[in-house]
């Protein structure tokens, strides 16, 4: 037996879609789209009315529209301006996006302090694949959150090693991360362990999520967790200790 129902779903509200890194040295950039409806046609949905604003110590810096990729990072942009990130840890760098709609999205980020890389050695096994260990120490006095990336030759490649961490099991101690054995002698690896926020590493581990149910029926469906109110996305400052290391 067969019988056909028809759904009727109810319209879609777009809402704008946000995503800022602010890096020390950087120009601010900031990516505003607006979200779409899961049987909307693929495209990019620009905003090119929206309105760029990041507040820092009193001062209201505005972004102009200016569209633009990244290679180095492999993000594409749509705001930005001349004045670079300059903030000292503890300083707060607040975001308002605004359109013509009358959407209005705001956001704040707090920068970290940079945790050194202690030390990275490298295990090899019977194959000549090499594990490569990361060491660093971890604060006690507060929870942290880390990201830790590893890229081969050039940080403009994809990573071969991405994930993020928590010190809720190892607080205040000499933390070692790494992998399997996926490396070989002549190896050049760039290492990134990143101090992060608590509302990024929720939102890193939400859009994994959500990535690994696109398309599996039997996967638990999975909200992105911004950190922008009003809208979704993600502002965020990046704050890294990176080494260059060549596996012998």
């Amino acid at each position: 037996m067969q019988k056909d129902i028809e759904v009727v779903l109810p319209e879609y509200k777009r809402e704008l879609v946000v995503e800022g890194y602010l890096e020390y040295g950087k120009p601010f950039r900031v990516t505003v789209l607006e979200s779409a409806s899961y049987f909307d046609k693929p495209e990019v949905p620009l905003v090119p009315d929206a309105k760029v604003f990041i507040t820092y110590r009193g001062r209201r810096i505005p972004l102009r529209y200016q569209p633009h990729a990244d290679q180095v990072q492999n993000k594409y942009y749509t705001h930005r301006s001349d004045e670079v990130m300059t903030g000292s840890p503890g300083d707060v760098y607040s975001l308002e996006v605004s359109d013509e709609q009358g959407r209005k999205v705001t956001a704040t980020t707090t920068v970290l302090p940079r945790v050194p890389i202690d030390t990275i050695e490298w295990r090899f096994n019977s194959k000549e694949e090499a594990l490569v260990l990361t060491t660093f120490q971890d604060d006690p006095n507060l929870p942290n959150f880390y990201r830790y990336v590893v890229h081969r030759d050039s940080v403009e490649k994809a990573s071969s090693r991405d994930f993020v961490a928590s010190d809720e099991l190892t607080n205040g101690q000499r933390v070692s991360l790494g992998g399997g054995y996926n490396y070989k002698k002549t190896d050049t690896l760039i290492i990134s362990l990143y101090h992060i926020e608590k509302k990024y590493f929720d939102f890193l581990n939400s859009t994994s999520d959500a990535k690994n149910a696109n398309g599996n029926p039997f996967a638990q469906p999975s909200r992105i967790k911004s950190t922008v109110e009003g809208g979704i996305g993600i502002f965020t400052n990046l704050v890294y200790d990176r080494k260059l290391v060549v596996i012998k």
